[in-house]
């Protein structure tokens, strides 16, 4: 045919070198891309987890979410498909670090961790989980971008509900715990191991990570300073950005206002019997640490090997000149007032214990630091 030249390999040798390089390069390249664990290989042993909920837009290289900062210091450079759970792992394989995105909510997070505890690629008996994100905080007790240590995580959502304009006059919520009667009646219920209501995270290991971090510098910048100027008449918003420890309310319904911020300080103080007192509100800890339960049990994880880190970028109720709806509509995913000093200061905390974990990795694979 005019125009198409034909290569047979019994006129051109050079085909045959040809063919049999691209062969070569086809099968180096395609196992390179192939990074996972093949069958039979032992799995990657993993000393720690770092638990991001979401990220926005690119993992690298734009307006940072909750993983990015993570991913590009580390660094963790290697990319592992992931397909039971939110989205790719990351991994720095020399190190032994693992970077998981769970997703916003604890059904995500419940589900991507559970994935993770059960993936045959990764042996996570002995790692540590740092679960780092950012929060809404409580202005008596928290400055805009603050990095708080969990001491307890609360579950927001398990409970009975009645709408308050149809609760007796004299209960200051419609919210009950789950098989009682009335709000905060005494005593607790018994808990049930299936509940996941509450969780104290492990004191002697939260008290050595704060050690560690208390005195670090933490940076601000104007949209935190026009905040806590905003809330002049809040104490805690007064500080300058520090590292505290605080109670955390998990609950997959995004709530706001001075009336449920109330709910909140009260829904810690009676499922921790006044142990902790609240701080910070997400939306993913409890369904983290309800799968991280079950994997202890199932021995591929210890859930005294897990720390929750939470910076404030904005607060979960309004000054009293504001609506609590004006305020909630005001302020979007990634544009909080106090976002970006937030991440940087939750990494900045954060990666202090990563590096402290893995430069004594030796004696902490086999004993859980904690406070002299």
């Amino acid at each position: 045919m005019p125009g198409l030249q034909v290569l047979h390999p019994s006129h051109d040798n050079s085909f045959m070198i040809l063919l049999r390089n691209f062969l070569i390069l086809s099968i180096f390249s395609l196992s390179w891309s192939c990074s996972v664990q093949s069958e039979g290989d032992p799995p990657i042993t993993i000393k720690v987890v770092v638990v991001a909920m979401f990220e926005i837009g690119e993992v690298e290289g734009d307006r940072p979410g909750e993983f990015q900062y993570w991913v590009e210091r580390l660094p963790l450079d290697e990319t592992l498909e992931f397909p039971q759970g939110y989205s790719p792992l990351r991994l720095n394989r020399e190190k032994g670090i693992l970077g998981v995105t769970t997703g916003i909510g604890t059904q995500f997070s419940t589900a991507t961790i559970m994935g993770l505890g059960m993936d045959p690629r990764f042996d996570l008996s002995e790692a540590y989980w740092l679960i780092a994100g950012i929060a809404g905080g409580d202005p008596e007790d928290t400055s805009p971008a603050d990095a708080v240590w969990t001491d307890w995580a609360i579950d927001g959502d398990i409970g009975h509900e009645i709408d308050p304009r149809e609760a007796p006059e004299d209960w200051p919520t419609g919210y009950i715990p789950f098989r009682n009667k009335s709000p905060y009646q005494l005593p607790l219920p018994v808990e049930d191991q299936h509940w996941g209501v509450r969780y104290k995270l492990n004191p002697d290991l939260l008290r050595w990570a704060y050690s560690l971090t208390k005195d670090i510098e933490l940076t601000s910048d104007d949209g935190s300073e026009n905040l806590r100027k905003k809330f002049k008449d809040f104490a805690g918003a007064q500080h300058p950005s520090r590292v505290q420890i605080g109670g955390h309310i998990a609950a997959a319904t995004y709530w706001h206002g001075a009336l449920l911020n109330d709910w909140a300080n009260g829904w810690v103080d009676y499922w921790t019997e006044g142990q902790s007192n609240y701080f910070t509100s997400a939306m993913e800890e409890t369904g983290s640490l309800q799968s991280l339960t079950r994997l202890d049990k199932a021995g591929k994880a210890d859930l005294n090997r897990v720390l929750s880190l939470r910076g404030v970028t904005n607060y979960t109720r309004p000054i009293d000149s504001v609506s609590a709806y004006e305020s909630l509509k005001g302020e979007t995913v990634g544009h909080y007032s106090a976002y970006i000093p937030t991440m940087e200061n939750v990494y900045r905390t954060g990666s202090v214990v990563v590096d402290a974990i893995l430069e004594n990795w030796e004696k902490y694979k086999d004993s859980i630091p904690s406070a002299e």
